[in-house]
């Protein structure tokens, strides 16, 4: 496993800035992978799923370090609005949620009292405990192997619209095959 330093300057490139989401997203994975016993995750890429509950810089530091992306179908986002994830070890079937806790803003503003808010949240989560920072816990997550990476499955038409769905996300609606759009699960509706 690469140092701290190293995985903040990587999350660095990769989120455009570094800021206090980053150093807590690299060492919330950080923990976690350690927590599986996987050092190397660009090694081990078909290992790992991990899923993420915020769209948030923290996000973008999990995805370096754990060498998980949504294009290799290794990320899955849940839109919980919690600053945690969940890394699953596909070969042992072991998972560990790691997840922020929210004394840890106050333990940062106690750390470093003279600093501005972002600064020091910067410092205290690169310093901090894993303990003070994060809550952890062993859970059972099931992966359907149509979420697994790599997998191939087949691809549907749907009745309404004609776009190709792929992965098992089609809908049956009165007999026909239908995306989960035309099933009225859009998060879009047509301009007029």
């Amino acid at each position: 496993m690469k140092s701290l330093e190293q995985y903040l300057q990587l999350s660095e490139q990769a989120h455009g800035h570094l800021c206090a989401g980053q150093v807590l997203g690299v060492r919330l994975a950080m923990l976690g992978l350690r927590e599986l016993g996987i050092d190397d995750p660009v090694a081990e890429r078909k290992r790992l799923v991990t899923y993420v509950e915020i769209d948030r810089c923290v996000t973008d530091a999990v995805a370096v370090v754990a060498n998980c992306r949504l294009g290799k179908r290794a990320l899955k986002f849940r839109d919980w609005g919690k600053v945690a994830a969940t890394f699953v070890d596909l070969q042992t079937g072991r998972a560990i949620r790691v997840a922020a806790k929210e004394s840890s803003k106050q333990a940062a503003r106690e750390m470093f009292p003279e600093l501005d808010k972002e600064t020091g949240q910067q410092k205290a989560y690169a310093q901090l405990s894993d303990g003070a920072l994060f809550d952890r816990q062993w859970v059972k997550v099931e992966v359907p192997p149509e979420d697994l990476p790599g997998f191939k499955g087949p691809r549907v038409v749907c009745a309404q619209c004609g776009e190709g769905i792929n992965f098992k996300r089609e809908v049956m609606v009165n007999g026909k095959t239908l995306c989960r759009g035309c099933a009225g699960e859009r998060y879009y509706k047509p301009a007029e």
